[in-house]
């Protein structure tokens, strides 16, 4: 119980470390004195300001329109949305480039705040900077005060600046240049893909797939499951196929079901079996699928195909979103709790021990 404990923290803290992206070892040094900086990022009299410093300045961005001179973009002629950081946020990282954390909070497109906010949880957007990207992480609360969040520092004055051609968002926060790695979602943490072997092309295949739900779970809503497969990788790696059942980031946290279901992802996996939804609703009750955890099954309780008055329900719990993600060999499907353990003398089929599990599970 302490070791999965430990495990759920450790995931936690990686899904939320995602959304702070940061290089570890900054190499963009701002090593000259104030006096230099100041001539460095001033333009000369004869070079006249652009429209984009003009606009930064404006707006109060002091610093970053003198780094507008220097950073490749102080010429506009094409549409562009400005994540721009304050004055002081830019003061919590004394050894940053300023033109390079320009590039990094700029963006092709216009992206008003509306539509951030409905974007997807985790949303990675491509900056001028090369191979950097923003995560945009909207907050859970569903009403037009909806916060939204760049790379974990707050949007706290959106639309501040919006002529159909530019967009400028305030933010204010710790700031830091964005990790080499941040547009790959594979190498966002420490848990990497360990190299394997491929003892067959199937095999391959198979780890390749892995790789894309995974990427689909993370930007589509389901990043702790996309987490806790990573680390049951080398696992997954040698299955020809798998069904899993997975629950999505909102029903974790708010549910407080995370530990039980990262505790027991095997559970909720079915291994070399490729279940899509046409097959899964064809199965009779009573139908028991085996698991990853050696000994475990699941049981179809309640079977599919009656309409959405009566779901389809395995381990009592209902299947909420058939064929959610899914590819040649890998299919997922939602779930809004985790599946509870049943023993065969639960599973008895009586009247009274269903509507008892079916009241207390959803």
């Amino acid at each position: 119980m302490a070791s999965t404990a430990k495990l759920f923290i450790f995931l936690i803290s990686i899904f939320i470390c995602i959304s702070h992206t940061t290089a570890a070892n900054p190499v963009f040094r701002r090593s000259t004195p104030d006096s230099r900086r100041h001539l460095l990022l001033t333009p000369s009299p004869s070079q006249s300001p652009s429209p984009l410093a003009v606009i930064l300045n404006n707006l109060g961005f002091q610093d970053l329109a003198n780094a507008s001179l220097n950073a490749n973009i102080s010429t506009i002629n094409f549409p562009l949305t400005i994540f721009a950081p304050t004055d002081s946020s830019l003061l919590t990282c004394p050894s940053c480039s300023l033109p390079l954390l320009l590039q990094e909070h700029s963006v092709l497109g216009l992206y008003s705040f509306h539509f951030l906010r409905n974007l997807a949880f985790g949303t990675k957007i491509e900056t001028l900077a090369p191979t950097r990207c923003l995560t945009i992480t909207p907050s859970r609360i569903n009403n037009s005060s909806r916060s939204v969040f760049v790379n974990g520092v707050e949007i706290t004055k959106p639309d501040l600046y919006n002529n159909g051609f530019i967009i400028v968002h305030g933010i204010q926060g710790y700031i830091a240049h964005l990790s080499p790695i941040s547009c790959r979602i594979e190498s966002m943490t420490s848990l990497s893909f360990p190299f394997i072997p491929p003892p067959t092309e199937a095999f391959a295949a198979t780890r390749l797939m892995l790789k894309d739900v995974m990427a689909s779970l993370r930007t589509g809503g389901y990043s702790i499951v996309a987490l806790a497969m990573r680390v049951k990788y080398p696992e997954l790696a040698d299955l020809k196929s798998m069904t899993i059942f997975a629950i999505d980031d909102l029903s974790i946290f708010d549910g407080g079901n995370g530990h039980e279901y990262v505790a027991n992802l095997g559970f909720h996996i079915v291994p070399n079996r490729l279940l899509m939804a046409s097959e899964l609703v064809r199965l009779p009750h009573d139908t028991e699928l085996l698991t990853m955890d050696r000994g475990e099954k699941l049981v179809v309780t309640t079977e599919g195909g009656n309409g959405p008055l009566v779901p389809m329900r395995i381990n009592y719990v209902k299947i909420k979103n058939l064929d959610l993600v899914y590819n040649n060999r890998i299919v997922v499907h939602g779930l809004s709790t985790p599946f509870p353990r049943i023993r065969p003398h639960q599973n008895d089929g009586t009247q009274e021990f269903q509507e008892m599990m079916m009241g207390t599970v959803q």
